[in-house]
């Protein structure tokens, strides 16, 4: 079937639900007043059980259907969190908030939930439990990863899980996903070359950290070009190049740099990370310095399960009409936590023509939430129909 009718009269709802938590974003793990509207909205549903205070400032929705014959638990998981981005929308509903801004569409994303919380709740048409996910800290926060240690999926007996995400580009509430690894792994390093400094009228009488940082910055996309098999994906960008010294006379003693590794797989990354540490170690040496290379290892691949991901495009088909193969994305994604605790899957409804994530121009297209809220309703639906 096509979008259900319930999501278009709820829909005018739903879409006040996210300009509001567009208007008041929230960064990493401070989402309390958005988690405090979210559990509102659970209670006021009428959820069997919420909770709050799940990895920190995550909130758990539970709603049980009308039968349990067979004791099955999904987990659906929405994330919560804004981007410190200046918004530049000139929306009437936009950040009121300086400096922070709903720029990758988790207002919509958690609104989308909702709406198939209250569907849900109304209906309960299925055997088996519903646990609904909020999880604050998605952009770089790793708040997936703190729900899990805090024993979400323990706690309610989480069985598989699932999670969704917007995308500019995709045709509005068009469906891509893509089996396996799906979202890269996302390291960073921090690099610090010493020399020796002194006058830049006298090289000859310093360790030139400047010459040293240069070469390490072209030595490492070898990692790439001559180290990674022609067919795996590796991405490694030096974003950042600070020297110890701010005038034009004088050689640094330091220089550090910093950057992103990203990955499709264990081994992968691995071997970036060793790259990493020998070429800097060794083009500093060549100069006569020291390299000091921390490698912090972030989000892991995250990787669709392969029965979780055909139940989902098969019902993102039932809901749209057709789910296409989504690429690989090189970004990362913490829902990958979720995934490495249980079987399950992510997808990619579209958000149409508009800015891309991550840009002060982006909005969530609200258009998209009848589509985002129907696959939800479905997924649970179908994987546990109604005895």
């Amino acid at each position: 079937m096509p979008v259900k009718n319930r999501f278009a009269e709820l829909q005018d709802e739903i879409t006040a639900w996210r300009r509001d938590i567009h208007e008041n974003p929230e960064i990493l793990f401070e989402t309390h007043r958005t988690s405090a509207l979210v559990a509102e909205k659970l209670k006021e549903f009428g959820c069997d059980e919420v909770v709050t205070g799940i990895g920190r400032t995550g909130v758990v929705g539970v709603i049980k259907g009308k039968t349990d014959t067979k004791g099955r638990v999904i987990g659906l998981r929405a994330d919560m969190d804004a981007l410190p981005i200046h918004e530049a929308t000139g929306l009437e509903y936009a950040s009121k908030t300086p400096g922070a801004m709903h720029a990758c569409g988790h207002d919509g994303h958690t609104a989308m939930l909702l709406g198939a919380a209250k569907y849900l709740s109304e209906t309960r048409n299925f055997d088996g439990t519903v646990v609904v996910i909020f999880q604050p800290a998605e952009e770089g926060g790793g708040g997936g990863r703190e729900m899990c240690e805090d024993g979400l999926m323990e706690r309610w007996n989480i069985q598989e899980v699932y999670g969704m995400h917007n995308w500019p580009g995709q045709p509005v509430g068009r469906f891509a996903i893509r089996p396996g690894a799906f979202f890269a792994a996302t390291d960073q390093f921090d690099i610090t070359f010493e020399g020796r400094g002194g006058h830049a009228a006298k090289p000859h009488e310093t360790v030139d950290t400047t010459v040293m940082a240069a070469q390490a910055v072209l030595a490492l996309q070898t990692i790439a070009s001559r180290n990674a098999d022609p067919i795996d994906q590796v991405v490694v960008s030096v974003t950042s190049f600070e020297t110890s010294s701010k005038a034009f006379n004088v050689i640094p003693q330091k220089v550090q740099i910093k950057g992103t590794v990203r990955t499709m797989s264990k081994e992968m990354r691995d071997l970036a990370e060793q790259r990493i540490k020998e070429i800097c170690a060794g083009v500093a040496a060549t100069f006569g310095g020291t390299a000091d290379v921390t490698y912090i290892r972030g989000y892991p691949v995250m990787v669709n399960s392969e029965e979780q991901t055909e139940f989902a495009a098969e019902v993102a088909r039932s809901v749209s009409g057709a789910c296409e193969e989504a690429p690989l994305v090189m970004g990362g994604e913490d829902f990958a936590f979720m995934l490495e605790e249980r079987p399950g899957a992510y997808i990619l409804v579209g958000n149409g023509d508009t800015a891309m994530v991550h840009h002060p121009e982006y909005n969530f297209n609200d258009e998209a939430i009848p589509a985002g809220c129907s696959w939800w309703a479905e997924i649970v639906e179908r994987r546990m129909p109604a005895a």
